[in-house]
């Protein structure tokens, strides 16, 4: 114990707290017998007394300075110290010896760790009422339940979704995050809980399912395995509404869409409607869900990656991971479709091709549009062969310029198409183009006049009428259930910090995309490989 109280800052080489007077061997080793100490603590003590008093006895020079064991300093101090280690560390430290054992049940200690280690702010005071200590709060609640803390996706076929479960108050939250009700992409996400663990009057913890709308009622949580668990909810009676599925749908749709059917004159889109409500509908009572990081940030990065809102024609707004790759951006959908399912990489930017807009009237023609970008197409199809021509030469492929940058052949699919193969995102929508709307200057102050080609469809008209620049880029369009995947050009235009659009070539439309705002946390990657190897699982899964 004698080096515990040196490695604590409190031994002889920082200054013992509390006066000690000066004793011989004997002395100390008869006051550390009165303490309750561990057999290692004597024997550690022991030994240090032995020591002096041979070294006292050959008069070898002046006897040691006392040591302080940490069993000696007042409990206030005590407590002080233990409060500053980790929590996990805390029940080791129990074992040690009964006072230690003692002075850990001092609630002090558990709240500053829930405090710190999980952002608990609520007065923790108030538990006393119900009987609960913040030490339960912490072993109980927080400790045991910290793994589904975090970003997560869940697995709903090719639509997905985002899930946060944060540690709200004396709670744990799954909140399932929704875009904004299409068109409306720069409007902020929608939330809506879908579990939550709590501990208040029990000494366990109660997992409640949040789904439906008759109020919290029992489930279970199940961590699978690591990076992935499953909520299950046992009284699925409460998902149920007195109209039948009938008012359970319209209930869905004004959530979902923000209006009703009778709006929807598309057909195609009241079939994707109801073909989603159908599908997800099987998942109200079990879901798994897998972990997602959000991508780290460079200071070459083009912009701040993270997440994006995007219209995506008839399946409405779906979210999109913007990460940077060496000299390639690509955009991962987070929420899918039938077409394209989430997972899979909807957009990816060459950023070593940058694409020189003509003059805005100029602009307005598709057919000149459409000649830049196949140019650069070409240009980029010649210097990809040139590569694999002299990697034949060499006998081995060269090496990618950026450590950043993943070697990447032609079967990976890295784009995507928002509605169904051959129709665009915006379905046959009046286009943007026809009459151009006032210029918005770019956040950066800096740009160049944008305006959509004629012809070329936008489910939002308002996108910005400025851009900072644009490059080269491919979209994954795919049929129905998302058979013959195909990489079509583009062109990716970065608008601002926080918005960029993409030109579907072939689709003629036109995808606007907005950042995310909202905070979350417990979602940084522990390293750049594991954000890698996570795109790849979450992508693998849809393939």
């Amino acid at each position: 114990m004698a080096v515990c109280a040196r490695l604590c800052g409190v031994g002889p080489s920082r200054g013992c707290r509390r006066r000690q007077q000066r004793r011989g061997p004997a002395e100390t080793a008869a006051a550390d017998s009165e303490a309750d100490t561990d057999p290692e603590e004597e024997r550690i003590e022991a030994g240090a007394a032995a020591l002096a008093g041979a070294g006292g006895g050959r008069g070898a020079g002046p006897s040691p300075p006392p040591r302080c064991s940490l069993l000696e300093l007042p409990p206030e101090l005590l407590v002080e110290i233990f409060a500053s280690l980790p929590g996990t560390d805390l029940p080791s430290l129990a074992q040690v010896c009964t006072k230690f054992r003692r002075i850990l049940h001092t609630d002090t200690i558990w709240r500053r760790r829930c405090r710190e280690e999980y952002g608990v702010c609520e007065n923790l005071r108030k538990l006393d009422i119900t009987g609960v200590s913040c030490r339960d709060v912490y072993a109980k609640l927080l400790h045991r339940y910290r793994h589904i803390l975090g970003l997560w996706q869940p697995d709903i076929g090719p639509y997905g979704g985002l899930l946060n479960v944060v540690v709200d108050g004396l709670f744990i939250i799954g909140w399932m995050y929704l875009p904004p009700h299409d068109p409306h992409v720069d409007d902020p996400m929608r939330f809506k809980p879908l579990f939550r663990v709590h501990l208040m009057e029990r000494k366990s913890a109660t997992v409640e399912c949040m789904y439906g709308h008759r109020g919290p009622h029992n489930g279970h949580i199940q961590i699978v395995k690591k990076d992935e668990f499953s909520t299950k909810c046992n009284q699925t009676d409460h998902h149920r509404m007195s109209g039948g599925r009938q008012e359970e749908f319209r209930t869905w749709l004004r959530e979902e869409w923000g209006r009703t059917l009778e709006d929807i004159f598309h057909e195609h889109m009241q079939e994707l409607i109801l073909m989603k409500f159908i599908y997800t509908s099987q998942y109200d009572n079990c879901l798994t869900y897998r972990r997602i990081y959000l991508p780290p940030s460079h200071p070459d990065d083009l912009i701040r990656p993270g997440l994006f809102k995007g219209t995506y024609g008839s399946h409405g707004l779906e979210i999109v991971m913007l990460s940077f790759h060496g000299k390639r951006a690509r955009g991962t959908k987070i929420t899918g479709d039938p077409n394209i399912p989430a997972g899979q990489q909807t957009v990816e930017i060459d950023l070593m091709h940058r694409i020189q807009l003509p003059d805005v009237e100029s602009l307005r023609s598709f057919n000149e549009l459409s000649r830049i970008v196949l140019e650069v197409r070409e240009q980029v199809r010649q210097e990809q062969q040139q590569r694999e021509e002299d990697g034949a030469e060499d006998g081995e492929g060269r090496a990618p310029q950026s450590p950043r940058e993943p070697q990447r052949g032609p079967a990976q699919p890295s784009v995507e198409l928002p509605a169904e193969k051959g129709g665009g995102p915006a379905d046959g929508e009046a286009a943007a183009a026809a009459a151009p709307a006032p210029e918005q200057p770019a956040q950066s102050g800096q740009g160049q006049p944008f305006v959509l080609p004629v012809g070329v469809s936008s489910r939002n008209e308002d996108y910005p009428r400025t851009c900072r620049m644009c490059f080269y880029g491919t979209g994954l369009i795919a049929g129905h259930g998302f058979t013959s995947p195909e990489r079509t050009p583009g062109v990716f235009i970065l608008f601002d910090e926080d918005r960029f659009g993409f030109i579907w070539l072939e689709l003629k439309s036109f995808s606007l995309y907005s950042r995310v705002r909202a905070t979350f946390r417990n979602a940084e990657a522990p390293s750049p490989q594991a954000f890698e190897e996570m795109l790849k699982n979450i992508q693998s899964l849809t393939s």
